[in-house]
Order: C-alpha cells, then sequence, then structure tokens
C-alpha cells in the first residue's frame, strides 16, 4: 500500500473511531461540513507535484468554483481565473489567508496565492461572498486529504 493510501486508511479509520465520519460522508470529516451544498462537488482534484494550479471563478452555471476541491503540496501557486459567467465574483479565505478583493466580472481576470509556511493537512476553506448562498464555494487541502481523490482529466 502506498504512504498515500496508508495515511487515508489510518485516517478513515481514526474518523469513525471517533465518530466525525460515522455515515455521513468522507467529505464532511475532511472539509467539516463545507461543501455539502456545492452543487459540482464530486471529490478532491489531486494536483500534487504541480507548481500551478487553476481554479475556475465562475465555472459550470457561473455560480462555482472549479473545481470545487483540490489537493496541492505546500509551495503550490493556486491561480484562480474568471471565465465572465453569473456576474461579479471575488475569492475570499474565511480564515482572511486570501482575498481578491472587490468583485470583477470580467473574464480572464486572475488572482492567485501562494500557499508556503503550510503543513501537511491543512485546509483552506473559501467562498465567492456575493454568491455563498447559492454555493459557491471551495477547498484547498494540503499534501493529503480524507476524501475521495478525483484525477485531473478523468484518470
Amino acid at each position: 500500500m502506498s504512504r498515500r493510501g496508508l495515511f487515508r486508511a489510518g485516517a478513515a479509520g481514526a474518523a469513525v473511531a471517533t465518530g466525525l465520519a460515522a455515515g455521513t460522508g468522507s467529505a464532511t470529516a475532511q472539509y467539516d461540513g463545507w461543501l455539502d451544498d456545492v452543487p459540482n462537488y464530486d471529490g478532491t482534484h489531486d494536483y500534487t507535484g504541480q507548481d500551478e494550479v487553476t481554479v475556475t471563478v465562475g465555472a459550470g452555471n457561473g455560480l462555482v468554483f472549479g473545481p470545487a476541491a483540490i489537493l496541492i503540496d505546500p509551495g503550490t501557486t493556486v491561480v484562480w481565473e474568471w471565465s465572465g459567467e453569473g456576474g461579479a465574483h471575488n475569492v475570499v479565505a474565511n480564515d482572511e489567508t486570501f482575498d481578491s478583493g472587490e468583485t470583477v466580472n470580467e473574464a480572464g481576470y486572475t488572482f492567485e496565492h501562494t500557499f508556503e509556511d503550510v503543513s501537511e493537512g491543512d485546509t483552506f476553506n473559501y467562498l465567492c461572498v456575493p454568491h455563498e448562498a447559492v454555493g459557491m464555494k471551495g477547498a484547498i487541502a494540503i499534501g493529503s486529504v480524507d476524501d475521495d481523490l478525483v484525477t485531473p482529466g478523468g484518470g
């Protein structure tokens, strides 16, 4: 079993033992229910090993981040790129780690943040302030995750 597989198996067992995941699904354990109302959440997209990752702002129907949840390594730069769909958006971390500022509706606009001085297991929840109520939220996990992993590109 790989190191990640061993970690995931151990974390899942610990979560069940403490009642965190008992019948509620792994997303609840990893993101504490943050992504429960996100319509395009389909698991955590694994971007470990990449220096830079792009997340679409205004993906799908224009009111989601695409993908909703990503897994990255410490030191990775995440670039949020606006699609121009769904109105004006911003990107704001719950813990104020990053904030793109005022809302923007211009296609091609970008905001980036490099996740330095982070630890394996850290999670950063973020949202679009004007569209939080419709589920425009995302999450970034660092290094490992207690969730179903999705390989970008459908692999």
